[in-house]
């Protein structure tokens, strides 16, 4: 299953807070990349944050997944998921 991950913060942190955790929120991401659990880690345009494309056997594997990352053990960060998967209406113009 693929899963869509948008952070979105749980509460307001300084500067200095996000950059304590961020070196150890780094590498584990980088772990859970190169155990294929999240394919894809994008920074968004719109405001400071990231967006995760993940492959798991279902949402609460994904949630779980999630819990482990240091800012969201700290209460800093939390996700929103959002399930995606092929466009199945394109097999209509096969037809």
């Amino acid at each position: 299953m693929q899963i869509l991950a948008i952070d979105k913060m749980k509460r307001a942190v300084s500067e200095s807070e996000l950059n304590q955790h961020l070196p150890e929120e780094l590498a584990a991401t980088i772990k859970l990349y190169l155990d294929e659990k999240i394919r894809s880690f994008y920074f968004r345009k719109d405001r400071p944050g990231v967006v995760f494309f993940m492959e798991t056997a279902s949402l609460d594997e994904a949630r779980s997944i999630l819990e482990q990352l240091p800012l969201v053990e700290e209460g800093i960060l939390d996700f929103d998921l959002i399930p995606v998967g092929a466009l199945t209406p394109l097999a209509t113009l096969l037809n």
